[in-house]
């Protein structure tokens, strides 16, 4: 049996098994990073310890990295203490071939684990320590769209920010204010400059930060907390950058399967965890081959090598235009589609759907003739040959075990950017008309059936978390399978299809919204309603 708690007193017996170990001096590494990084990553989920450790790792194997990266969380200390602390902050990455082999490495580019918050006041204190470096070059970030997020549904600002506002820097309670607090700790130690890189996966994701590290700012100095020049030194981006970046690395949960898999290879601690907010963890994190990583480069203190780790560097303009091909064409909005319709019609893996003629149908329009057609090519990624990896290759993959209920998850924050982009290029274009569409509308009818919470079976299910999802479900309460009022429909609906947070636009102006409620009534006409309709229509 093999551990990784202790893979370096194995590591003839894991080379013997084809694992992937690393090259560079780990404690000295490890240590380094540990006194003083010059990255740090804040929310150290499965995508960090499936992509961005890979990148560091093979930095500091190729002597780019001289100093491990200090990961760090600000909303629970659960993976802190539960995935990072027991391991040494070392992780399995686990490469899910198509053809069912493994590709194993043991990462151990991260040199130590934090819970950033001010209800742990030492490490709150050692990362603020951090901050205040002028040696601190980039903070990357997987945090989720919802991290971003300071307003409500109606555009106000969330109870809490509103207090973290009031109450200033010594009391911030969203990430963004954390990130806003110690912000100021590095203005007040020099105001170096440093790059603050959004890597979630939205678009504009630098845009949209800024925005929200900016709306702490002056909201703090509107109460008299800060001042006007720290305000000037976070809006200056040659000191604080925010650049832009697309992401691309299907992550699943940490799966039983593979689990098993390495269980019978000889692993002995890798057991999956399941977290409080839910989801799961293990000393191992599965991901597929495939990846892409293009980041705006902009870092006003330096950065490491990325490029020599596989990151594409590039200009703004480019890296929005990668970004929006997979996040509002190529990827997203199909991974949207078969998470709402698996959820609805019983799947719990993504490559079972993909054996679904009809699913597969619904995709492949949705992708080739209703969404590239708005896609500007960025260069760098050719989209035609994206879509194509990811129809016949990446998501019929059945040794990756994706599930449409985890891509489900805070799907009311993901269609602004999934289908509002592309609805809005839509309207933009005095070529195109979005009343012409038929798969967006057909998934977004299929979104309001899955929040039913009642599957094409006519069964009760659990939908995944999401931030609107009881607001949504009681908009539609006293909608049920079967309904046949057109207006009683309507009234339920209306006030979500025109919510232009949602949408981006008002589904009815544009002539969409009438489409959906059609769409919507002819999967509440009873059991197997979903699938008759989505055969109907491909």
């Amino acid at each position: 049996m093999v551990s990784l708690k202790n893979w370096q007193a194995s590591k003839d017996e894991l080379e013997g098994m084809g694992v992937h170990l690393p090259k560079f001096d780990v404690t000295a590494v490890k240590e380094a990073g540990a006194r003083q990084p010059v990255w740090i990553h804040m929310g150290g989920g499965n995508l960090y310890r499936a992509f961005h450790a890979e990148v560091a790792q093979r930095l500091a194997d190729a002597g780019e990295l001289d100093r491990g990266v200090v990961v760090i969380e600000t909303f629970s200390p659960f993976t802190v203490e539960n995935v990072y602390k027991p391991y040494g902050c070392d992780s399995l990455e686990v490469v899910m071939n198509a053809d069912g082999s493994l590709d194993e490495r043991v990462l151990a580019s991260t040199a130590d684990a934090l819970f950033a918050n001010p209800s742990c006041p030492e490490d709150y204190d050692r990362t603020k320590k951090y901050f205040a470096s002028p040696e601190l070059q980039l903070v990357t970030l997987t945090i989720t769209e919802k991290g971003y997020g300071l307003r409500d549904g109606a555009g106000n600002l969330l109870p809490y920010v509103e207090t973290e506002i009031e109450q200033g820097p010594e009391h911030p309670a969203s990430t963004m204010g954390i990130v806003a607090a110690l912000l100021l700790e590095r203005f007040n130690a020099g105001a170096a400059p440093v790059a603050m890189v959004s890597t979630d996966n939205f678009s504009r994701n630098g845009e949209r930060f800024r925005a929200a590290v900016l709306t702490i700012a002056e909201g703090w100095q509107a109460a008299g907390h800060v001042s006007k020049e720290f305000v000037e030194y976070v809006a200056d981006e040659s000191r604080v950058s925010f650049p832009w970046s697309m992401i691309d690395r299907i992550t699943p949960n940490p799966s039983p399967e593979t689990e098993a898999a390495l269980k019978s290879q000889g692993w002995e601690d890798l057991d999956i965890r399941t977290s409080e907010n839910g989801p799961a963890f293990a000393g191992f994190a599965n991901t597929e081959v495939a990846h892409y990583l293009v980041i705006e480069d902009s870092f006003p203190n330096g950065r490491p090598a990325l490029d020599a780790g596989g990151v594409i560097l590039t200009d703004r303009e480019t890296a929005e235009k990668a970004d929006t091909m997979k996040v509002t064409a190529c990827l997203n909005p199909l991974h949207t589609c078969l998470a709402v319709f698996g959820c609805l019609l019983g799947y719990n893996r993504i490559w079972r759907e993909m054996e679904n003629e009809d699913l597969v149908a619904l995709i492949k329009r949705l992708g080739y003739e209703e969404a590239l057609p708005v896609v500007v090519d960025p260069k760098v990624i050719d989209p035609k040959e994206f879509i194509a990896e990811l129809l016949t290759l990446r998501l019929p993959n059945k040794a990756l075990p994706d599930a449409p209920q985890r891509i489900a998850s805070d799907t009311s924050q993901k269609i602004p950017v999934r289908f509002g982009h592309t609805l809005a290029a839509y309207v933009s274009d005095p070529e195109k008309d979005p009343a012409q569409l038929t798969c967006i509308p057909l998934t977004i009818a299929g979104w309001l059936r899955y929040l039913l919470a009642v599957d094409d079976k006519g069964e009760a299910f659990a939908p995944s978390p999401d931030p609107l999802l009881a607001d949504l479900q009681s908009q539609l309460k006293g909608i049920a399978l079967g309904e046949t009022d057109a207006a009683k429909v309507h009234d339920a609906v209306a006030p979500i299809l025109s919510n232009k947070e949602i949408f981006v636009v008002d589904l009815y102006e544009v002539g969409l919204g009438e489409k959906v409620e059609g769409f919507f009534m002819e999967f509440l006409a009873g059991p197997g309603a979903v699938a008759a309709t989505i055969k109907k229509y491909v």
